[in-house]
């Protein structure tokens, strides 16, 4: 048992593994791209431009471009949810690559960490995409975007180190069900991704300002709009110390899920 909750033990040797894992995703590279742009570009257009004619202003800017912050940073926390998920499960469990790569002189923690690094690159890709997307709408406003990427790394490491945590419990693919429909849909209903937290209900407000969604659209929100966030720290804190637990809980459930 004490071993299972040791703490984490890391050498090196994990970016062989991330790099694998990237060497891999290059072959499908072209189509992962497309899919990570298609799919906000239909919300912002659809829901900019559509629902944004009968509203003309949120919080002082154009609906669409209060939309650009909340769509980018939900965009990449399904990148890396869907990565840590199904694409983590499919080679521990179905492909079984995880215990090909633990037969070389590699320990399971390097795995698992070089998987969290790399579901967060794809989260990175992912808003690569997306800024793509929102300059050529002309909806960032100065430089200040470019601190989207950062960021949207750092919304892989926190949902990505949640999400392991069912992929270290699923028997099948369908197990992940329930993380997408009662964890992650209600977080973007209630994080401000379509509409101000401020106007929904106190009760609702004090949830919203406990999940770390929000806390990433309270930093990618002002930077599309050229402002400097308020609270980064606390913002930032947030969502490390999400991803981070996460990312034990899980390590601790791998280990008794593989090497026992």
């Amino acid at each position: 048992m004490s071993s299972d909750l040791s703490l984490p033990r890391f050498s090196w040797r994990w970016i062989a593994v991330w790099r694998r894992n990237f060497l891999v995703w290059k072959k499908l590279a072209a189509e992962s791209i497309f899919g990570n742009i298609v799919d906000p570009l239909f919300y912002m257009l659809g829901m900019g431009f559509g629902l944004g004619t009968m509203l003309p202003e949120v919080n002082g800017v154009t609906y669409i471009a209060f939309l650009a912050g909340g769509t980018v940073c939900y965009s990449t926390m399904f990148a890396a949810s869907f990565e840590a998920l199904y694409s983590g499960f499919a080679r521990m469990h179905v492909q079984r690559t995880w215990d090909g790569i633990l037969n070389a002189p590699i320990v399971l923690d390097d795995v698992v960490l070089a998987e969290w690094i790399w579901a967060a690159s794809k989260s990175l890709l992912s808003g690569v995409a997306i800024l793509l997307v929102v300059l050529a709408l002309g909806l960032a406003q100065n430089w200040l975007a470019i601190f989207i990427l950062p960021l949207a790394f750092l919304i892989g490491l926190t949902f990505a180190g949640m999400g392991f945590i069912m992929t270290a419990m699923a028997k099948s693919y369908d197990f992940f069900t329930f993380w997408f429909t009662i964890v992650l849909t209600p977080m973007v209903l209630l994080s401000g991704v379509f509409y101000p937290v401020g106007n929904m209900h106190p009760i609702l407000q004090a949830v919203s300002s406990a999940l770390p969604l929000t806390h990433a659209i309270e930093l990618g929100r002002p930077l599309l709009l050229g402002k400097v966030p308020e609270n980064i720290l606390l913002h930032v804190g947030v969502m490390l110390a999400y991803g981070g637990v996460g990312f034990y809980i899980a390590l601790v459930l791998f280990r008794r899920r593989l090497l026992k």
